[in-house]
């Protein structure tokens, strides 16, 4: 069983005789790892995927990943980005300030502008270089994460609060791009779609049922309309979220080190895979063998569930690579 049919076999609730799904999100990790910047991992979809394939090969990680940083549809709506040696790309300046600057933004075109074709070309690249036996994930932003990054946090949600007719328009907007950028890596090679709204973390039940959970919903069936499964990923603590998110049809849901896993396996129900849910600092801090007792721990519990063993968010570039490693031995049974 190659890595694309254990990732085909999780989703339909079909456990491996050897390992439990690994797949921690490496970005800065990866890049270091192969002796690159941050900024050419992020501006460069080659150095991006060789960067990946290096680190799964050694680490023998489970899928691979297009996620760089959050700026890809906000370049592609106007924003000027900054790259940085080793740090996340910079966007250097909010380009909604009012009602009028939505109405103002463009329909990108995803094949036209840099930042996102680059990811399809990342995708490509993925898909002639692993031949379809390693799964690979295509990101986009959540309707919410990409507003804040368009009009600054604060904004966006004093927005909300004093003009939530405009902030729905916004929503809109960032929904119908993502819609454009997730077809777009699809036909270019990716078996998963991501969608990142950390954002929603901070926001409270009723903000996120009123404005963003039937936007979830419905760019999560539009993808599997496409035929291809979606993980929804909200860094922090989303205990408050969990009876909200039961219908919002996710495939996969990483779970921050915040999260009662036992309550989400609860609520969410078992035809979900649950991702995490270890703290990346501890993974960083630990010693080797604290990080592997930590993660057989989860492995052991969750093993006959569907469950891929992953820190809540991204593994730091800071972590040892025997921790890394311990997880992986951890996985397996």
């Amino acid at each position: 069983m190659n890595k694309k049919q254990h990732f085909d076999a999780l989703l339909e609730g079909k456990t491996h005789p050897e390992r439990v799904f690994f797949r921690p999100i490496l970005m800065h990790f990866a890049a270091r790892f192969n002796n690159t910047t941050y900024g050419k991992f992020a501006s460069d979809y080659k150095t991006l995927v060789e960067s990946n394939i290096k680190a799964m090969e050694y680490f023998d990680t489970d899928m691979v990943s297009l996620i760089s940083d959050p700026y890809r549809e906000t370049s592609a709506f106007g924003a000027p980005v900054r790259y940085v040696d080793e740090g996340v790309p910079q966007c250097l300046k909010i380009i909604v300030s009012s009602a009028d600057d939505i109405t103002r933004l463009p329909e990108p075109d995803v094949y036209k502008c840099e930042r996102t074709l680059d990811r399809i070309k990342g995708a490509e690249y993925f898909r002639k270089l692993l031949n379809g036996t390693v799964p690979v994930s295509g990101w986009i932003e959540g309707p919410l994460a990409e507003a804040c990054d368009l009009a600054g946090v604060d904004n966006m949600l004093m927005m909300l609060m004093t003009d939530p007719d405009s902030a729905e328009r916004l929503f809109d907007k960032c929904l119908d791009l993502g819609k454009k950028f997730a077809k777009a890596q699809i036909e270019a090679g990716c078996d998963l779609i991501g969608i990142g709204d950390a954002i929603c973390s901070q926001i409270d039940c009723d903000t996120y049922n009123t404005y963003i959970r039937h936007r979830h919903q419905e760019l999560i069936e539009y993808i599997h309309g496409l035929g291809i499964p979606v993980k929804l990923h909200i860094c922090g603590n989303i205990n408050h979220l969990l009876e909200s998110l039961k219908n919002v049809n996710m495939d996969i849901i990483d779970l921050d080190w915040q999260v009662d896993i036992n309550k989400a396996r609860w609520i969410l129900g078992n035809n979900v895979v649950l991702g995490g849910n270890i703290n990346p600092v501890f993974v960083q801090d630990k010693t080797e063998n604290e990080v592997f007792a930590f993660s057989r721990d989860l492995v052991e519990k969750y093993k006959d569930q569907k469950y891929l063993l992953a820190a809540g968010c991204e593994i730091t570039v800071l972590t040892p690579h025997e921790n890394l490693l311990a997880m992986r031995k951890a996985s397996l049974l």
